[in-house]
């Protein structure tokens, strides 16, 4: 356990993000776009906004002026003491062998964790009330969220500001992998940024753009962070990410290009007013052997991303020569040749259910290791509900056609509609392998009242988490202090020969035994057609009244009454 827990303390804690000096002002917005070429051709962009606020919720102080930092957000953290709040929406999965490794991963659907102060009583309660909140704020069905879909992770997820706490029952974990996200949950995200989507690179935001991509992520991380290098003082960090995947192979004359306008059917004029950093970061590490990007820019950066070290071009929307004369940028980017190798990702999950039947299965998950001589321990977070069964003796782990013992785990079995399986466990996984864990279940039987509108569609399982320390090839910056872009800042670093990584494997979909909805319907019209049949023809026998009528006269005798009756002779 003590090795399970430092495998993640040096991704947390005590971690100032950038020197703030006493003639800034009290609150600081910086917004950035990181736009990254894929091998696959498809086009990774990445929004980064932080809000920095040098104030301290912890302290009991009631906090009333709100300058750029959101009000509702900021009420949110001082009415349920919240120390740290990470909350993601995400439409598509991450293909990590052909994209890589994003910069902030996030499971589909909605997940969201938070770690309260240690002055909260009653931890369940306030969850409760506070995904009901987050539910309105976001727009989203959160408040779904129960006891049956929330755990409390013991080693995996580590605060991620300042503060080492490890006191895992003021934690509290929960995915919902059948969210949908639409525009009604881009809307108040967009909402909590200074400028709105009024100017800066969220004028970019266009919902029927991002929408309309392989893959689609927006998230909100709230932490406390250190003021400056010394860390007397504490100040809350807002980040909104926004990540999205475009496939723009252009048809025609077989050629690859893209621009601002043909991804966001928009360009920039300027930037946020209320932004003190605004910048646009182009990954060239390739160029310019594979594309060439105009306008140019002499501005160039390196940065040390996931274990690579990675060369920028860098447009300053603060600087008005970066938009030209036309006062518009456009930047456009072309493909000279597809040639090129991606660097494999040096850790890869993968996870599905075999079986056949309804009532027995098998949950198979695989981690690889690409990395050729370097072996590294990964701690490993399923989360299973309630009726899917586990049978934990049947527990496997393998590596290279051998067991491989974990050092480390922690079980917590579920109870049925209360809470689910919590499963963590820190393996060791050799180089150039792929490790195979694997648990059998049983499907139970629901009550009719608990199963989904649509139930043979099948239910959703959440995806395991995998968090690592991954050998870096270059050699990582431990510097804190020294101000870097902010797609390289979110996880410290407090090594120089790893980094670290946290991946999501796929959703699973379990079909269970489903009774056939339809039989209510097929006895409704049995019945009614019994009772229409026979109880109607019985009542129509009892209740109607017979009258004995004369039969009609003939044709000739209706015309011989006639004459008569017009010569005044009687009828016959």
């Amino acid at each position: 356990k003590r090795q399970a827990i430092s495998l993640l303390a040096s991704q947390t804690s005590s971690a100032p993000e950038t020197v703030v000096t006493p003639s800034q002002p009290e609150d600081d917005f910086q917004e950035e776009l990181v736009i990254r070429p894929l091998h696959s051709g498809d086009i990774y962009a990445s929004f980064q906004f932080r809000t920095v606020w040098d104030t301290d919720f912890m302290g009991g102080k009631k906090v009333s002026h709100y300058r750029l930092f959101p009000k509702s957000l900021g009420q949110v953290i001082s009415k349920f003491s919240v120390r740290e709040l990470h909350i993601s929406f995400t439409q598509g999965y991450w293909r990590t062998m052909q994209w890589g490794q994003p910069f902030l991963p996030s499971p589909p659907g909605a997940e969201l964790w938070v770690w309260f102060q240690d002055t909260v009583t009653d931890v369940d309660g306030t969850w409760k009330e506070l995904t009901n909140v987050l539910s309105g704020i976001f727009c989203a069905s959160l408040n779904f969220i129960d006891s049956t879909n929330t755990v409390q992770p013991s080693a995996s997820f580590k605060p991620l500001g300042i503060g080492n706490v490890t006191d895992h029952r003021f934690l509290r974990y929960a995915t919902l992998p059948r969210e949908i996200v639409c525009t009604e949950n881009l809307t108040p995200w967009k909402k909590l940024l200074p400028c709105g989507s009024k100017a800066g690179l969220a004028v970019l935001m266009k919902s029927e753009k991002l929408f309309h991509s392989s893959f689609h992520s927006q998230a909100v991380h709230i932490r406390p962070v250190c003021q400056d290098w010394q860390c007397k003082s504490t100040s809350w960090e807002l980040r909104q990410t926004l990540n999205v995947v475009f496939d723009l192979h252009s048809s025609g004359q077989g050629k690859r290009e893209w621009s601002l306008f043909k991804m966001f059917s928009r360009t920039l004029t300027e930037a946020c007013p209320l932004a003190s950093s605004s910048k646009i970061y182009i990954d060239v590490t390739d160029n310019p052997q594979q594309f060439e990007l105009s306008p140019a820019t002499p501005l160039l950066s390196q940065a040390v991303v996931l274990g690579d070290r990675r060369t920028y071009s860098v447009y300053d929307l603060t600087q008005q020569a970066t938009f030209g004369s036309m006062r518009s940028l456009n930047m456009l980017l072309r493909w000279k040749s597809s040639d090129g190798d991606m660097m494999r990702p040096l850790l890869h999950g993968e996870r599905y259910v075999a079986g056949y039947g309804l009532q027995t299965g098998e949950i198979h998950t695989l981690m690889y290791n690409h990395h050729p001589y370097r072996a590294f321990p990964v701690l490993l977070l399923d989360t299973v509900p309630w009726y899917l069964r586990l049978y934990i003796h049947t527990l496997t782990v393998t590596s290279k056609g051998k067991d491989n013992k974990p050092s480390y785990i922690h079980y917590q079995p579920s109870k049925d509609r209360v809470r689910p399986h919590l499963l963590e466990m820190l393996v060791q996984l050799p180089p150039n392998s792929v490790t195979e864990v694997t648990v059998q279940f049983e499907r139970a039987l629901l009550k009719w009242t608990e199963y989904t509108p649509d139930p043979n569609h099948g239910f959703y399982v959440g995806s395991s988490v995998v968090s690592a320390l991954v050998p870096s090839v270059v050699a990582m910056d431990t510097n804190s202090t020294q101000e870097r872009p902010l797609f390289s800042s979110f996880f410290p670093s407090k090594e120089e020969s790893s980094y670290f990584v946290r991946i999501y494997t796929e959703p699973l979909l379990v079909n269970l035994p489903t009774p056939d909805f339809s039989m209510p319907y097929n006895v409704i019209c049995l019945t009614c057609t019994v009772v229409a049949v026979g109880y109607g023809s019985l009542y129509n026998l009892l209740t109607r009244t017979f009258q004995v009528e004369e039969p009609s006269p003939g044709l000739a005798k209706r015309l011989a009454n006639i004459i008569r009756k017009m010569r005044g002779v009687p009828p016959l």
